[in-house]
């Protein structure tokens, strides 16, 4: 069984991922003070933070999106900025703009760059589907480059970078949706939901009460990007790779050896960055699990959130209640296991 290269051996990267499985263990200490429930979604945020990925939040009003994302920004020691986009924000609204400066001295004028507040670690683009496509292009491509390009002059942006969007399911009129090629720079497009009512009734308690919990800083910003280049050493057996490049192959109806149910169903499958980003997740899963060995498992337990944004049904779908996350069920279903991948 042939496996990815890696420049580290084993010992190493042993070594390394009990280190992370240490700082996980902090990390989530100190978030537990402040966030109460929500496992699986703060289970998902870290592994596109580790992977150095950027993540789509859809959710009601309420559910400590900001808190939770402020909250990591707090015990990692980054940067953390709020965007609220409206339809009425410009592109250099976000990025910046050149202003006309004066020396006081020589009495002299020249252009001054003024950053603007894409320039964090942490961004929480707050319902992104609220703003005119124009906008929402000049933060994905931030998102893309990692730098900002204003009168032809390159800025680039701090590091680690990340970019935390949120969307709210109600109130549609007067939005402007994601395109699916821009949802494709998300890493995961994850789902939150309402709290079980024990633990709302936990968040009530703690929420009324005069006590207010301070955060310890757990990892700098350097530390996170080390653990990025430490996920990306850990070796893949070739068929788990094959296993996560058919699953994506599968979703799209072009693809000769796709389910019928797909060809029924879908418009458009999983792109080629869908694979990329399966993999790449499920080593960030199995080393914050402990583990230096990625399996089948991790690929099916990141599929959801790596292809419900990238399948795009169609008017049949829509009529048979059919949406992309039940077809991601489906082909979990459909698709072989290798025997060995386990």
């Amino acid at each position: 069984m042939t496996q990815a290269a890696s420049s580290v051996d084993d010992g190493k990267i042993a070594e390394m991922v009990e280190r992370l499985g240490t700082a996980k263990q902090e990390l989530l200490s100190e978030l537990r003070k402040v966030i109460i429930g929500q496992e699986e979604v703060i289970e998902q945020v870290l592994i596109t933070f580790f992977s150095g990925g950027h993540c789509l939040i859809t959710g009601v009003p309420g559910l400590a999106k900001t808190l939770l994302i402020r909250s990591i920004g707090e015990v990692l020691d980054l940067s953390f900025r709020r965007i609220q986009f409206t339809p009425d924000l410009m592109p250099s609204d976000i990025t910046g703009t050149e202003i006309l400066e004066e020396d006081r001295v020589s009495g002299q004028r020249h252009m001054k760059f003024v950053k603007g507040p894409i320039f964090a670690n942490i961004i929480l683009a707050d319902e992104i589907n609220r703003t005119p496509p124009k906008t929402q292009a000049a933060l994905l491509e931030a998102m893309q480059e990692h730098q900002v390009t204003v009168s032809g002059e390159t800025y680039p942006l701090e590091e680690p970078f990340f970019v935390l969007a949120t969307q709210n399911p109600i109130e549609q009129e007067g939005t402007y949706p994601l395109p699916v090629i821009q949802q494709d720079r998300f890493m995961f497009s994850v789902i939150i939901g309402y709290l079980p009512r024990e633990d709302e009734l936990e968040v009530i308690a703690s929420t009324t009460s005069s006590v207010i919990p301070t955060l310890e800083q757990t990892m700098s910003g350097k530390e996170l990007l080390d653990y990025h280049a430490i996920v990306r050493e850990i070796p893949v057996a070739e068929p788990i790779i094959r296993y996560a490049v058919q699953l994506a192959a599968s979703s799209r109806p072009s693809n000769a050896g796709a389910p019928a149910f797909v060809g029924e169903y879908v418009s458009w499958g999983a792109s080629i960055r869908a694979s990329h980003y399966l993999v790449l997740a499920a080593k960030a899963r199995a080393i914050l699990s402990g583990r230096f060995n990625v399996s089948v498992k991790d690929i099916q337990a990141v599929s959801l959130p790596v292809l419900r944004h990238r399948i795009t049904t169609n008017f049949r779908a829509e009529s048979a209640g059919v949406n992309s996350e039940k077809l991601v069920g489906m082909l979990l279903d459909s698709v072989p296991v290798p025997k060995s991948g386990l």
